[in-house]
């Protein structure tokens, strides 16, 4: 059966990166970490969950992969970021990525964004990541999430 569209654009962006990572459709949501860790059979803290900040002065997206077992400390992404990041909306975040909230993938975005890693993901095997639509995921390790990002590795929680 074919992707989604949303998910055939994270499935193409893998191949064109270089990646043999399978984007897979699940039945049931993975909007929520928990939701994905369910549907996946994994622990929360292997889902590599994608979160948008915007910055406040210059409206720079920023995405934090981290892991779906911590919260983001805010304020250590806006020293990393050098100004205060704030939570954007719906719409900032599918401009941003091209993709809507519970589906956002690690890659394959409307454009460049700053990302930051977090490092915790490093010490796990496997994780799973949003492929573009709130039911689609993949699999990949964190060497590949560092690789297919360009992100940087820093202490998020």
């Amino acid at each position: 059966m074919p992707l989604k569209e949303s998910a055939q654009r994270v499935q193409d962006a893998l191949r064109q990166k270089g990646f043999t990572n399978s984007v897979i459709e699940l039945p049931d949501s993975t909007r929520t970490a928990q939701e994905a860790a369910d549907a996946v059979g994994c622990s929360v803290a292997q889902i590599a969950k994608s979160l948008v900040f915007r910055t406040v002065h210059s409206g720079r997206p920023v995405l934090v992969i981290a892991s779906g077992a911590g919260r983001v400390d805010e304020e250590r992404i806006a020293s990393l970021c050098g100004e205060p990041v704030e939570k954007p909306d719906a719409a900032f975040v599918r401009a941003a990525t091209g993709f809507v909230i519970g589906g956002v993938p690690p890659i394959g975005h409307a454009q460049p964004l700053t990302t930051f890693i977090d490092q915790n993901l490093l010490s796990l095997d496997t994780l799973w990541a949003a492929a573009g639509h709130p039911k689609a995921v993949f699999p990949l390790t964190p060497d590949e999430l560092v690789r297919m990002t360009g992100g940087q590795v820093v202490q998020v929680r």
